[in-house]
């Protein structure tokens, strides 16, 4: 039976095959865009309570029950981050009890999309070590040790927000993925990279180190999100805040080098290409943002997807929009509350574009 997302795919273009060259992250541009909404846009509004019970009821009433130094965490506009102890790479996303709520809500809707399965790589069931590369909260390595109960699984991460109670087969540790990686070469029979976008300035050089820690015969798996959301039907107004999040992120990605436009870049394909792998596979998946679809898996995949990206959208944008944009709190909150409002009401008919890159090291490596 092909998957719900696999019925979404049809509208996605094809993706290109691999450029050479085309690794290194997008040099800043020079033009400011001319069709970003600024912060004061957001500001001066007069925005509706977001509590409206009028709204999305179905919605509501259907997801309603799915909802050392290293410990010195930052705090920003009352949220919490990771400790600059152990990087001095900048993640946007918090690490307190909110925001990890939103990573397991978020490991449910990349499980559905890929039809309940955990990686598309064809993996050999005596695979001996794999390696989850930002594991978050750890549910997906947690998840993989079960399957594969005789490998070594690991997890890394910069917060230690993993729990302690884990198959025997799993540790979690602390480590920065973009420095350089103390693993012996030939190591991994399988690396998992997911929803890292905007964490890394320079992937080519994390692709290398996976290349030079994978075994022979190897794979990779790397899995992002487009911040462009996609509409197929005219749904999506020019100046919506649900079509202006992408250019939010694309001018984040202008003023600091880290990449967002994970997909529209084809920097996956073409960093793990570059880095050797071979045998270089790409899918994409089209994940919709609400339960309005009538085919009944792709309604459970909004669903979830929905709960997903309304549950902490400050948690999305507190840490790059106050200190990079330069957004007030009230700015912030009241562009939260809009898309909020806009994805509760399903008006707007839009898409979160998924991509997977999975390759393999060649044999004779």
């Amino acid at each position: 039976m092909r998957s719900p997302a696999e019925k979404a795919q049809s509208p996605v273009p094809e993706a290109k095959s691999p450029t050479p060259g085309a690794a290194s992250p997008a040099p800043a541009q020079s033009d400011e865009p001319t069709d970003l909404l600024s912060g004061a846009h957001w500001g001066e509004l007069e925005i509706p309570d977001d509590n409206d019970s009028t709204l999305g009821s179905d919605v509501e009433s259907s997801s309603a029950s799915i909802s050392s130094s290293i410990l010195q965490y930052r705090t920003i506009s009352g949220r919490t981050y990771h400790s600059d102890s152990v990087t001095d790479s900048e993640y946007w996303g918090p690490n307190d009890e909110k925001a990890n709520d939103v990573l397991d809500i978020f490991h449910h809707v990349m499980t559905l999309l890929l039809d309940e399965k955990l990686y598309t790589a064809p993996l050999s069931k005596n695979i001996e070590n794999a390696l989850d590369v930002g594991t978050g909260t750890g549910l997906w390595a947690i998840d993989f040790a079960d399957e594969f109960p005789n490998c070594r699984v690991i997890g890394t991460d910069i917060s230690p927000i993993q729990p302690s109670w884990v198959p025997p087969n799993l540790s979690f540790n602390i480590d920065d993925a973009t420095r350089e990686w103390t693993y012996q070469p030939d190591f991994f029979d399988y690396i998992h990279i997911r929803w890292l976008f905007g964490t890394v300035k320079d992937w080519a050089s994390l692709y290398k180190e996976a290349y030079r820690c994978t075994k022979p015969g190897g794979w990779i798996e790397h899995i992002e999100c487009d911040v462009n959301v996609v509409c197929l039907d005219g749904t999506m107004p020019e100046e919506s805040a649900v079509n202006q999040w992408g250019k939010i992120w694309t001018e984040v990605q202008r003023k600091t080098g880290s990449v967002f436009n994970m997909v529209k870049s084809g920097i996956m394909e073409n960093g793990i290409k570059e880095a050797g792998f071979t045998n270089v596979q790409i899918e994409d998946y089209l994940a919709p943002t609400g339960p309005w679809p009538t085919d009944e898996k792709e309604k459970q995949i909004g669903l979830f997807n929905y709960v997903f990206l309304t549950q902490d959208i400050e948690g999305f944008i507190t840490y790059f929009l106050s200190q990079v944009m330069g957004w007030t709190d009230k700015e912030m909150a009241n562009y939260a509350t809009s898309i909020r409002r806009e994805y509760k009401e399903g008006k707007i008919h839009s898409y979160i574009k998924w991509r997977v890159v999975r390759a393999q090291k060649p044999l004779d490596a």
